[in-house]
């Protein structure tokens, strides 16, 4: 097959791009293939497998690439709702001496083999209400709509670090830790032993010395509560888990009831970054789901009446900056880069103008065809990489009415309205031609080397689908972009691995896998060259997977 990789610049392989300022980014997209395939039950792998290599694959590439995401979507004849509800399937690649093997398990957590014992869906999930047992009689079946709904330990967004160890995580108060050898389930974690939370996200963040901090959310009669959390690095005992976990601050919601809901947040050489966006969690409606005979989801929902506030808080301290930092309604899942410098905190993140997405991901839209599907993703804000500018040193004499960004070639506005109060525009991290691309989620960086730090290259996912559909590189040095596309070809979140004595920031590869759902076992593992975003190599694996959430890559130089 051809190679359609958009190296757009004959000279350097740059295709230029010019600033765009538009509000409404939705879109009249016709024509999109069907992907249902990629929301199919697998069968786990859970012995090594060989696979095809095409090209090369590095040499010095040495580790296990892990990747995380539902794979099964059904249980005896009931079936789950929405994406994010599938059971866990535990995805690795193990790269050495330019060869791959694959594997995957399912994570044995306790609702998996819950729903396996009963052949049934036995525990709600996001989008899915567990029914009553039909064993039970009309009384039994009457009282257990009155339960509350018990948090699901189906772990499938993504594998997390804490003290070295390796854990999958979702956004309740359960994680697994897991063997990343062979991809066994060795222990259940419940984040509220350790500290009053009721969740914790799967995206925290790590200093440099392995000190590892998240947020989570806790619920009071005080009303709901975010919660910074701070892990230490080193274990006291071989066998710790979470133990020496503290809340480092919490931030009363600005609704009591009606908490932000948030997929990740940013975090800085000295300060972690709370976005409450106005993507509201009715606490009602979620613990009187079961009652209802609605899915959690429901209780989701966008309130564009409600500006975004950006909290602040010394992670040394505890701290909870006085000034309040806000912006226009936006919706953002996952954040790009955040770093201090002369005074001002720069805040990259991949956001959209509007939030209801979340609840487009019903597992009937993934599997629509024609019309109907291009009516769901014309009706999904699509998502753009931005910056915003936070001025951190303000007193009483700062002037109202003025933008108090000062940095050069920044055209994102930081304007105090009042006395603490800040509001702030964003600088767009794009030009048109991203548009064409269809926007760009699951942002990855060189982290080791750059976060927390001034920064020049990111990496995404084109959505020119529901699900991505490209792989771009982001040079900010001009906005610059380079792309791999190819039709019928599905991506995924791509992982930056830094080569051995890196000098330069994308001196390394970049890795992905790409599903492809209407071909019949020819999945792969891509390697593109970082630098030159060229195909190094792929890695085919002679089964079907289904489009996964996150991942990571265990070193093992």
């Amino acid at each position: 097959m051809s190679s359609v990789n958009r190296l757009n610049n004959s000279t350097s392989g740059w295709k230029k791009t010019r600033s765009q300022n538009k509000d409404q980014h939705f879109t009249d997209v016709l024509g999109l293939p069907c992907i249902e395939n990629l929301v199919c039950s697998a069968d786990e792998t859970p012995e090594p497998i060989a696979t095809t290599i095409t090209g090369n694959i590095p040499s010095w590439i040495k580790g296990n690439f892990l990747r995380n995401g539902p794979g099964k979507f059904e249980i005896g004849r009931s079936s789950f709702n929405h994406w994010f509800d599938g059971m866990a399937l535990m995805h690795q690649f193990h790269i050495e001496d330019g060869k791959v093997t694959y594997m995957s398990r399912f994570l044995n957590s306790d609702c998996y083999k819950e729903n396996l014992e009963h052949n049934r869906i036995m525990v709600s999930e996001f989008g899915t209400i567990a029914m009553p047992d039909p064993c039970k009689n009309f009384f039994q079946r009457f009282l257990s709509r009155f339960e509350l709904p018990k948090p699901s330990d189906n772990a499938n967004v993504s594998f997390v670090q804490y003290k070295g160890d390796y854990y999958v995580s979702t956004e309740t108060n359960f994680m697994h830790k897991i063997d990343p050898q062979t991809l066994e389930t060795k222990e259940k974690v419940d984040w509220s032993k350790f500290v009053a939370v009721n969740g914790a996200t799967a995206h925290p963040h790590v200093d440099p010395d392995g000190t590892t901090y998240n947020m989570g959310n806790s619920y009071t009669r005080k009303g709901a509560f975010y919660n910074i959390i701070m892990v230490p690095s080193k274990k006291v005992n071989p066998n710790d888990t979470l133990e020496g976990a503290t809340v480092v601050c919490s931030i009363p919601s600005e609704d009591k009831s009606k908490p932000s809901y948030y997929h990740s947040f940013a975090m800085s050489e000295n300060y972690v970054v709370f976005i409450e966006q106005p993507i509201k969690m009715d606490l009602l409606k979620i613990v009187t789901s079961k009652l209802r005979g609605k899915g959690i989801n429901e209780g989701v929902y966008w309130d564009p009446k409600r500006n975004t506030v950006f909290h602040v808080i010394n992670k040394h301290t505890g701290k909870l900056s006085l000034i309040k930092y806000y912006a226009k309604p936006l919706s953002t899942f996952h954040q790009i880069n955040c770093y201090e410098e002369n005074g001002f905190l720069i805040i990259d993140m991949c956001c959209s103008d509007d939030g209801q997405a979340i609840n487009n991901y019903l597992i009937q839209n993934l599997k629509k065809s024609g019309n109907a599907l291009d009516e769901v993703y014309n009706t999904v804000c699509r998502v753009f990489p931005r910056r915003f500018v936070l001025p951190l040193n303000m007193d009483s004499h700062t002037p109202c009415g003025q933008n108090l960004n000062t940095r050069l070639n920044n055209t994102a506005t930081a304007i105090k309205t009042d006395k603490n109060k800040v509001f702030c525009t964003h600088e767009d991290l794009h030009g048109d031609d991203l548009h064409e691309f269809g926007g760009l989620e699951f942002p990855h960086i060189n982290y080791s080397m750059c976060n927390s730090c001034p920064y020049r290259y990111f990496y995404g996912c084109g959505f020119r689908h529901l699900v991505g559909d490209s792989l771009i590189k982001m040079d900010l040095q001009g906005k610059q972009i380079k792309v791999w596309k190819h039709a019928g070809m599905y991506p995924s979140e791509p992982i930056f691995v830094s080569s051995p004595g890196a000098v330069e920031e994308d001196d390394g590869a970049i890795l992905s896998v790409v599903i492809t759902p209407n071909q019949d076992k020819s999945t792969f593992l891509l390697v593109l060259d970082a630098k030159t975003f060229e195909e190094l190599g792929r890695a085919e694996v002679p089964i079907n997977i289904p489009y996964g959430f996150h991942g990571t890559f265990q070193n093992r130089h």
